[in-house]
């Protein structure tokens, strides 16, 4: 079984916006076209304009319909989830790996996938709780989001566009990049100011990734004041991701 590094300081993640996500997939379809020719590459598709079309992709968005919460008052509301790797500090995928094919550096935190090392054995998808491992049947091996490791550090690029290509096209800014082991960047604050959660924190895999929960609603049924609502309502989705992913 493949080891872990030793912790490190430098934590690559991503911080995503519940609340401004609005499902139009930009990050699934940007991710997929940088990565078809990158060091994932190629991500293929099997059966493209048939009626059950298979592929590889890193991220996915599930849109879900979340009731009314009397308790709260909170009005039933959509609620989109972009789903793709979190990148754990300590990553069970890596762990169960026989061959060394899936590993964390030790110098960001990625994790990733050395194809060369893989065999498609799967257990990597298997034990991964979070379901951010894609098998190629084209190619027989793993594959996952690599936080677009190719570019993030590519000296050919402008700084600005030293980000990940899901990033980069979010058009309503509801993702954004950095170092979450540095408690002064700006995800690290972001995360500090809106309350963001780690999925699935009891399983102790320690997700570098964290989720900014919906802001309260306001409804036309609200009282007069200008009393600001309670922050359960977060919480409340919160949990509500952790009950999802379990199933």
């Amino acid at each position: 079984m493949t080891a872990l590094p030793l912790p490190s300081k430098k934590k690559l993640g991503l911080v995503i916006d519940l609340d401004t996500c609005v499902g139009c997939h930009a990050c699934a379809t940007s991710c997929k076209e940088w990565n078809a020719g990158g060091i994932a590459g190629p991500l293929t598709d099997e059966r493209p304009f048939a009626k059950d079309p298979q592929g590889v992709w890193f991220n996915r968005v599930h849109s879900y319909e979340l009731e009314a919460d009397a308790a709260t008052k909170q009005p039933a509301q959509t609620l989109h989830f972009p789903r793709s790797c979190l990148h754990c500090e300590t990553p069970a995928c890596v762990t169960v790996c026989p061959t060394g094919a899936s590993y964390k550096r030790a110098e960001d935190g990625i994790v990733l996938v050395d194809e060369d090392k893989c065999i498609g054995c799967k257990l990597c998808s298997w034990a991964c709780p979070y379901g951010a491992r894609e098998y190629s049947e084209v190619e027989g091996v793993m594959k996952k989001c690599t936080l677009c490791v190719d570019r993030i550090y590519n000296q050919n690029l402008d700084e600005a566009d030293r980000q990940p290509a899901c990033v980069q096209a979010c058009p309503t800014k509801a993702r954004h990049f950095g170092d979450l082991g540095d408690p002064t960047s700006k995800v690290s604050l972001l995360v500090a100011d809106r309350g963001g959660v780690a999925l699935m924190p009891e399983l102790d895999y320690k997700p570098v990734n964290r989720y900014l929960p919906p802001r309260p609603r306001r409804t036309g049924a609200d009282e007069a004041d200008d009393a600001p609502a309670s922050h359960d309502t977060g919480n409340l989705a919160s949990r509500w991701l952790h009950r999802l992913l379990k199933r």
